[in-house]
């Protein structure tokens, strides 16, 4: 059984154009499926539908095979992590503060954190290489770290899947490359599964067991890094001329630029 089914999903929002247009994907129990494409394809869109935040127009969602619409937002809370693009905390609250809020979907009305909470709480801020900034407050801490610190919060969900909107947005080389060294690490070791919206072609090569490409609302290649990010594939959909090589059996993309262009040869694309 797949974990997540999307099933011909149309999404729009307050006007009559559709977003995202009769779109089918399924993610599987340890996938980590990237979801690439131009600006205003519908990958954010995709994703906020995919974890029952945006209404459907048409279509459905399975979680376990079960519609997501049958569930309610808090059983949704404690199988789906969602990690949104530029998360924002408020003022005055610890690293350990803010992932707590994690459990929230586990807990009644007016109930305190139990061990077993206090135990997931320790595990995600572990697990993400935070604990040491557990009593930090959450707005001194860097991009990297404030990142670290959302995906711990989705963690102590105890999610079955993470669901992540552009993680690496604004973060520098090394602080992109820290967030998918933990994605990795907790698919590989954790076997959660992931779908996550980038824009770095080569990160999600490096990193991703599959990688849907959208364009205009639509999935144009869903399938292994190498199978989906071809020269006339992404050339297509981004409209820019690219190279695409592979390194230790990895594409690495390269865009075409004029100054490049003439010393070029057809040695190596795809």
């Amino acid at each position: 059984m797949m974990l997540l089914e999307v099933e011909e999903i149309w999404v729009g929002y307050r006007t009559d154009e559709d977003v995202v247009c009769g779109v089918d994907l399924q993610l599987g129990e340890g996938d980590f499926l990237g979801l690439i494409g131009p600006n205003g394809c519908g990958k954010s869109t995709l994703l906020r539908a995919a974890a029952g935040v945006l209404p459907l127009r048409r279509g459905r969602v399975l979680l376990g095979g079960s519609d997501l619409r049958a569930r309610s937002r808090r059983e949704l809370a404690r199988q789906l992590g969602v990690v949104s693009q530029d998360t924002v905390f408020a003022a005055g609250f610890t690293v350990r503060e803010i992932v707590a809020m994690g459990r929230h979907p586990h807990l009644g009305p007016f109930q305190q954190p139990g061990r077993e909470d206090e135990r997931q709480i320790h595990q995600a801020l572990e697990q993400t290489g935070i604990l040491h900034l557990a009593e930090r407050e959450a707005l001194t801490l860097s991009g990297g770290e404030k990142q670290r610190v959302a995906i711990a919060r989705a963690l102590a969900q105890s999610p079955r899947l993470l669901l992540l909107d552009e993680p690496t947005n604004h973060l520098d080389i090394n602080h992109q490359v820290e967030v998918f060294d933990l994605l990795h690490d907790l698919n590989e070791a954790r076997g959660l599964a992931i779908l996550c919206v980038t824009h770095d072609l080569n990160l999600a090569a490096e990193y991703c067991s599959t990688i849907a490409l959208l364009e205009k609302g639509q999935v144009r290649a869903c399938g292994s890094p190498t199978e989906v990010l071809t020269a006339p594939q992404l050339s297509a959909a981004y409209g820019v001329e690219v190279l695409v090589e592979e390194v230790g059996g990895v594409p690495r993309i390269f865009p075409v630029t004029h100054k490049s262009r003439q010393g070029l040869t057809a040695g190596g694309v795809r």
